[in-house]
């Protein structure tokens, strides 16, 4: 029986939103091909219809997630309260991209490295954007900081096995960009 183009595309559709969600929780490696078609609801015959390799599977992957990550428009405080929540830290699977990806990255193709790069560009101009009362000397730095801050307190805070100390990363991360938010020196942040 054949495909029809809207069922193609929404099956292409499944098995990135599904690809996500494992690689997010599990890691690229740790997730085979077989197991994101299974999980999908489709055989691994079908793959290939859709992507020309794992390579391909998960730079599409990583492109469809981080171009829908980088959305939103709201104010920094908001962002930085969902962020860094234990909330986000305790949910991987449905978290940023960045946060769950980017140590592993650096082993993938480069057309998986490209889709990170983009993802980090969205990201820094949606943070620059809501800087906007900062000075423009200093937005992009503070956009860049802010970022760093966050993911790496994401990624501390998930792989540790003290849950005070996880809570306590994410918050005084959440205190420290606001106080070099708010602060105008340049110095500061």
């Amino acid at each position: 029986m054949k495909v029809s183009r809207e069922q193609m595309t929404q099956n292409r559709q499944r098995i990135l939103e599904v690809a996500s969600r494992l690689f997010r929780d599990k890691g690229f490696d740790a997730v085979s091909v077989a197991e994101v078609m299974k999980a999908a609801g489709l055989t691994h015959g079908g793959f290939y219809g859709h992507f020309s390799s794992k390579d391909d599977l998960v730079a599409q992957t990583l492109a469809h997630v981080l171009a829908a990550d980088a959305g939103g428009d709201g104010e920094i405080s908001a962002y930085l309260d969902a962020y860094l929540s234990p909330r986000h830290r305790d949910n991987p699977a449905a978290g940023c991209p960045t946060a769950g990806l980017a140590a592993a990255i650096r082993h993938q193709s480069p057309a998986a490295r490209g889709a990170m790069t983009e993802g980090l560009h969205s990201q820094i101009a949606r943070i620059e954007k809501a800087l906007r009362e900062l000075d423009p000397a200093i937005r992009r730095r503070a956009a860049i900081g802010s970022w760093a801050a966050m993911v790496g307190a994401v990624t501390l805070a998930r792989a540790i096995d003290d849950p005070a100390l996880s809570d306590e990363i994410l918050e005084q991360t959440r205190v420290w960009i606001d106080a070099g938010i708010n602060e105008t020196s340049p110095v500061k942040l």
